[in-house]
């Protein structure tokens, strides 16, 4: 089976879209699969090295986001894909240049398999663009509407989906490397460094965008007795530097350092409303340590209230901050949430999403390519 992942992202670029299609990339071709990903061009700088073909499509930088490009939807697109015959085309988070390849397959009679990972509409009410959002779903639904088989990584996005009119919608979470993530890398040296006076370690890992409500976090910045960490890089980074002066920023953490952060930490926050899902929270899972995430979007399933966590109302930074406050106390009882946010997550491997999702293609490719009245989406 040939698989042309085509994606709005991927490395050198850092984010969980363009994660998760390394990873299935690497995982198709361990399995035999001949996997090509096409994904836009980066800017300067050095590129990783893949042990499968990657096809840089021409891109742009946008303004608003200086380390990510857009790829455009040119002829490139088309040759790329010509040249690749896949059996299956994987759309990735599909929303600018990719709706090309939706058109392209649709051309050719192959198979789509559309893998919802942002959540575009609700960010337009994060940036106060709300006159946007039903203009941002006619977008998605033209091109959802062309997969064979469309993926959502959880089952409250899977409900949009169903809600928007997207047919044909499966659940696929993402899986979580627990040896990298594991609490085997809790550094007392780091936390002790990190909290002086013996306070409470409550820490967020990820990207620093408006769209993650950070600002909710001034609240708990100021707590006696807490220390607040953020590791991540983004563009709201200055700007929430100013507004949360008590926290200590770490920037964007790779490999062992990573590993040691989260499982020294005492609490993991999550303040996103607006994820498909929270790939941050289980990797503090698989790590050991409990996490606080906001009762919205798909982070919420990631979290058993009283179990391995608990869940804060979104817009409420008062009981955000009173939350922590009060665990503060309780660090037994976060030792205790660690311990089940670990057997939790043990058997959601990569492995095991990298074969449901070939189980997907599998499915698609009865099914066959997508043949629903739609609205035209433009190739160029």
């Amino acid at each position: 089976m040939r698989v042309a992942l085509v994606t709005e992202s991927f490395p050198p670029q850092v984010n969980g879209v363009a994660r998760s299609v390394a990873r299935a990339a690497a995982h198709l071709a361990s399995r035999g699969i001949e996997p090509v990903v096409i994904a836009p061009a980066p800017g300067p700088g050095p590129r990783p090295v893949f042990d499968w073909p990657v096809v840089h499509v021409p891109s742009v930088r946008l303004p608003a986001y200086r380390h990510f490009r857009a790829g455009l939807a040119t002829r490139a697109l088309d040759d790329a894909l010509d040249a690749h015959r896949p059996d299956v085309v994987h759309l990735a988070s599909p929303f600018g240049y990719t709706a090309r390849a939706a058109a392209w397959a649709e051309r050719r009679g192959v198979p789509a398999v559309a893998v919802w990972q942002t959540d575009l509409p609700a960010y337009t009410r994060a940036y106060h663009l709300t006159a946007f959002e039903q203009l941002v779903w006619k977008r998605l639904k033209s091109i959802h509407s062309r997969a064979a088989v469309n993926l959502a990584l959880s089952n409250c996005t899977a409900r949009d989906l169903t809600d928007q009119g997207i047919g044909s919608v499966a659940v696929l979470p993402h899986g979580v490397d627990t040896d990298r993530f594991h609490p085997d890398f809790r550094d007392t040296t780091l936390h002790d460094a990190l909290t002086p006076d013996g306070e409470l370690l409550v820490g967020y890992v990820g990207r620093l965008a408006r769209e993650k409500q950070l600002h909710w976090l001034a609240d708990v910045a100021n707590l006696p007795g807490v220390r607040l960490v953020i590791a991540g890089d983004g563009p709201r980074r200055r700007a929430l530097e100013r507004l949360l002066p008590q926290a200590s920023f770490l920037g964007a953490l790779h490999g062992e350092d990573l590993s040691r952060l989260y499982a020294s930490l005492d609490l993991f926050v999550h303040t996103g409303p607006f994820e498909t899902f929270g790939q941050t929270i289980q990797e503090a899972h698989a790590s050991g340590v409990a996490v606080l995430a906001v009762d919205a979007g798909g982070a919420a399933e990631l979290v058993d209230p009283g179990v391995d966590g608990t869940h804060f109302p979104a817009g409420d930074p008062a009981s955000l901050a009173g939350l922590v406050a009060s665990l503060a106390g309780r660090r037994d009882v976060l030792r205790q949430w660690g311990r089940r946010g670990r057997l939790k997550v043990r058997g959601r491997t990569w492995e095991a999403e990298g074969d449901a999702l070939i189980e997907h293609y599998g499915r698609a490719l009865v099914l066959g390519p997508a043949r629903a009245s739609r609205p035209a989406v433009p190739t160029a």
